[in-house]
């Protein structure tokens, strides 16, 4: 009796269960609807016409346009980072712009930091460093000091001094500021040994690793999102990017024992002594006799530091 009592009371529960949740075409519609009116994904729209240092991009192919439509879609989409990244452009830009145009090198190349680094101190697992991923090898052919108490891959002005001296000397080699931003990806030897066996002339025509055929596209898209962030659903005001400290610099003429002590003697810590100087790799610092170098420091107190460009 108890069985046959407790099999009509499941028997019910399961009748009443589907009357509960059936669902019919319209109430399934509209829930759909009722998303719908509030998430609503588009795809991405860019311009007509797009180039990278002054060379055309050939949106007439339709893989090129495809390629190129990834990455919008990719980097307007994955919004977090790609505030990051319009935020953090405004802190470093003006920095690295300048020593570009100084060295003959097309503007545009300050997004292929962006896209390397993130304009981050990272190191990648083959060991290139710094916002500009240089390895230690090509950093030490071009004079940048790396050992264990200083690696100038992660100083600021001169690791962009030796990229543009790098891009400058393969642009004479290739004669294409868009190979030259390839070979920066794969390698010069690579890049060469493509081309001649592709037997093609430009990088939209290459068949490559995924992640250089994706390289200059990346660039591309983030070019065009970080340059006109609005234009892609990104609002932001002025205080909300991010700006460098004003500095001064102090010149070192003798061996450091202790940074800490240093950077309370120049009137600021020991966090922001290595914040503006990452390159300094130790706690402390050995000079030769007669050799000197420059570090930077905040201007004010630790207190008074204001974001402005120096």
């Amino acid at each position: 009796m108890k069985n046959k009592s407790l099999f009509l009371v499941l028997v019910s529960l399961m009748i009443l269960g589907l009357l509960i949740f059936a669902k019919t075409p319209e109430t399934t519609s509209t829930i759909f609807k009722r998303v719908a009116d509030t998430y609503k994904i588009h795809g991405v729209q860019y311009p007509e016409a797009i180039d990278f240092a002054g060379e055309s991009v050939p949106l007439y192919d339709a893989d090129v346009r495809e390629r190129l439509d990834r990455e919008f879609l990719v980097n307007t989409y994955w919004q977090s980072n790609a505030l990051l990244l319009i935020k953090r452009s405004e802190k470093y830009f003006p920095i690295i712009d300048s020593i570009l145009e100084a060295h003959g090198v097309p503007s545009d190349f300050k997004y292929l930091a962006l896209a390397e680094s993130g304009l981050e101190n990272v190191v990648s697992p083959a060991g290139a460093a710094g916002f500009w991923q240089i390895m230690k090898n090509t950093a030490r052919e071009y004079g940048l000091k790396v050992n264990y108490q200083i690696d100038e891959r992660y100083h600021l002005i001169k690791s962009t001094e030796t990229a543009s001296k790098y891009l400058k000397k393969w642009y004479t080699e290739f004669g294409s500021w868009t190979l030259t931003a390839a070979a920066y990806n794969v390698g010069p030897n690579g890049l060469k040994r493509r081309l001649e066996e592709q037997k093609v002339e430009r990088y939209y025509d290459l068949l490559l690793p995924d992640e250089t055929s994706r390289y200059i596209f990346r660039i591309l898209a983030i070019k065009e999102i970080v340059s006109k962030p609005d234009q892609y659903g990104f609002i932001l005001v002025e205080n909300d990017y991010y700006r460098y400290p004003q500095t001064r610099w102090v010149e070192l003429k003798e061996s450091v024992t202790d940074l800490n002590e240093l950077a309370l003697e120049l009137n600021t810590n020991y966090k922001w002594l290595k914040k503006l100087n990452p390159w300094l790799r130790k706690n402390s610092l050995e000079l030769s006799k007669g050799e000197s170098l420059f570090i930077k420091v905040p201007k004010g107190t630790n207190q008074e530091i204001t974001e402005l460009s120096d």
